[in-house]
């Protein structure tokens, strides 16, 4: 039957907290009952108000995120941060791209022109490869040379130069020249290097 007086409720209250005092084994077992609930309180507590004290979800916890993604945006310079300041950041197409300057073609770059594809239409009738590398070399660009092997002297429709080399376009340290043969002819990219103008590469013309 329920307690109904103060009097019966002290009586209980004191039986209760006696209860561990009556013996050793009741003192022990009340001991490891309170430990066991102070660690789980510790363990379940943080997951249902989250990190940082506020529940998953909640404005505080949006709120938190947004604080702290102000605060890398926002610091200073010299901290172990890097700033995500976007407006900062330098981007490729900031500076206006460097155009060659056009120029007077130079009569040394049309001279190695002409030398050059006399050089080319004069294939050995052998069709000897090497010789006719060996000729080219002169006026010719280190990095280029490589790429003639794959040319077949004897598939050369030349023999010789027909009339003085013009420039198609002329920049200050660039030339790009048209040689007429007896056969094709040929657009042929001249460069100043540092031993000289040379040639680095040619095309037929297309008429």
């Amino acid at each position: 039957m329920p307690i109904r007086t103060n009097r019966g409720r002290a009586a209980v209250y004191r039986r209760l907290w006696g209860w561990p005092m009556r013996s050793p084994t009741h003192l022990v077992g009340t001991v490891v009952l309170v430990v066991a609930l102070m660690i789980a309180a510790g363990l379940l507590v943080p997951r249902l108000v989250g990190d940082n004290g506020t529940a998953p979800g909640s404005p505080g916890a949006a709120g938190s995120t947004g604080s702290t993604s102000d605060s890398v945006a926002r610091s200073p310079e010299g901290s172990a941060e890097p700033t995500l300041d976007r407006e900062t950041l330098p981007t490729r197409l900031s500076e206006p791209l460097a155009t060659p300057t056009t120029a007077e073609p130079a009569p040394e770059a049309l001279e190695v022109a002409k030398q050059w594809v006399t050089a080319w239409a004069a294939a050995p009738e052998d069709g000897a490869q090497d010789a006719w590398l060996e000729s080219l070399r002169p006026y010719t660009t280190a990095e280029f040379l490589p790429q003639l092997r794959t040319v077949d002297p004897s598939n050369v429709e030349a023999t010789k130069v027909v009339g003085e080399p013009k420039a198609r376009e002329a920049y200050t340290r660039s030339v790009k020249a048209e040689v007429t043969t007896d056969g094709p002819t040929l657009l042929v990219t001249v460069i100043e290097t540092d031993d000289g103008w040379r040639v680095t590469g040619y095309t037929e013309a297309v008429e």
